[in-house]
């Protein structure tokens, strides 16, 4: 395909990982940003070996690597009887795989360091409300009535709320989902929970407490972990009008271990509360307009996919436009490359929710005596560590990757 010229709406992850794929390929990009200085949004996340392969073939496995803090296994115990609920091991397959807890701003500072010392253009305090086609070129309309372009292709990148994919004529429709969480990221001491594990706590289903370990977001800094708490949205004002004491206190009663952690917590302003829901474009492309991310697919976090699914979105977006020499067929291509991946992850995302954030107090008991029972009995544990690696189906081929020798990847680089 002849050199295109790109604009990216969202200067997010998405959008900086698909600018810098586009560009290497000769194309040309404008990466376009709704806030006047782009920035990262939330506490932490994981990144798992989807997302660990694409940064890797972006070269920037090895800064993400000294940012961040391999995770080996995923453990939750339940807080009456101590009981295990959770122990799945990314070590059950044979691949040598592992995910990577990591702030946000890592992520972020990772890929907009590289995209900035490759002088992408980035265009900030531009709110895009809308595309308009004139032939084969595309247009831009921005908030105040101004327009950009033209370019041949636009790129959504905007996250969950955008309003492009508002405008489509088969707009998604949201399921928001009733459990939140608050997020706080904290000097985390050593000794204080695994620092190879994402740690977590159970109630029944309705309360969940986690400690993910995330490494240090610069070389200068302390280590540290996010705190994150499972709580219903509609509760959130009431908890904050008891105050930060009688909140911190109840995870004291679950988890007193966390007294470091908590003591470090002197404003809400500390905690982001985290909303989810539930989308799907299910096409995921009007015309010359593709969406990827958030943009494209949402749902519960529970499997800690988010950010990774965007990453093999922006990966199959490129492949599939060096693959074609039009951008319909390129669009329908990347369509088809992430459908399976996409829907298979929505679903097992959505079916192991209610287990883990509900009122259900019949699936928590399920969770809590069949549930890790079975677990424990082979094939499960190879499955359930295919399905937190994103692995379950090959998300790879179809998105022009070929996955990381993980034991090269997690060797400590030379000085």
């Amino acid at each position: 395909m002849k050199p295109l010229k790109i604009a990216i709406v969202g200067a997010g992850p998405a959008g900086l990982a698909a600018s810098l794929f586009l560009t290497r390929a000769g194309h040309i990009t404008d990466i376009i940003e709704r806030f006047d200085s782009p920035a990262p949004v939330g506490s932490a996340l994981m990144l798992q070996p989807t997302g660990l392969t694409v940064l890797e073939t972006l070269g920037l496995g090895p800064a993400i690597h000294a940012t961040g803090n391999r995770i080996d296994r995923l453990f939750g115990t339940e807080t009456t009887r101590g009981r295990t609920v959770l122990d799945v091991r990314y070590n059950a397959l044979p691949s040598g795989r592992y995910g990577l807890g990591v702030h946000r701003a890592a992520l972020f500072d990772t890929l907009y360091d590289e995209v900035s010392a490759r002088r992408h253009p980035i265009f900030t305090g531009q709110k895009i409300v809308g595309v308009m086609e004139e032939g084969d070129r595309s247009y831009l309309s921005v908030e105040g009535g101004e327009r950009l372009g033209p370019y041949d292709l636009v790129i959504d990148a905007s996250g969950a709320r955008s309003e492009l994919a508002a405008a489509l004529p088969r707009a998604p429709r949201a399921r928001n989902l009733v459990y939140g969480a608050f997020w706080a990221t904290l000097d985390c001491p050593d000794g204080l929970v695994d620092q190879a594990a994402l740690t977590q706590r159970y109630d029944k289903a309705s309360v969940m407490i986690g400690v993910l370990p995330i490494g240090s977001r610069k070389p200068d800094m302390p280590k540290q972990a996010a705190l994150f708490w499972s709580l219903k949205v509609a509760d959130v004002d009431e908890v904050r009008r008891r105050g930060l004491d009688r909140w911190k206190q109840t995870i004291r009663g679950y988890w007193p271990e966390c007294e470091p952690l908590l003591e470090q917590v002197t404003d809400w302003e500390q905690l982001t509360l985290a909303r989810y829901a539930h989308r799907t474009v299910k096409v995921p492309y009007s015309g010359r307009t593709v969406f990827v991310g958030d943009a494209a697919h949402s749902t519960s976090p529970q499997l800690g996919q988010g950010a990774n699914m965007a990453l093999l979105d922006v990966a199959a977006l490129a492949h599939a436009l060096a693959s074609h020499d039009t951008i319909e067929t390129a669009l329908s291509a990347y369509a088809g490359a992430r459908r399976m991946h996409v829907r298979l992850f929505q679903l097992l995302s959505l079916a192991f929710t209610p287990f883990y954030q509900s009122d259900s107090a019949a699936l928590a008991w399920i969770r809590d005596r069949l549930v890790a029972t079975i677990a424990k009995v082979p094939p499960a544990p190879q499955i359930l560590a295919a399905i937190v690696s994103g692995t379950l189906v090959d998300p790879f081929a179809a998105a022009g990757l070929s996955e990381c020798d993980w034991l090269r990847a997690s060797a400590p680089q030379p000085s």
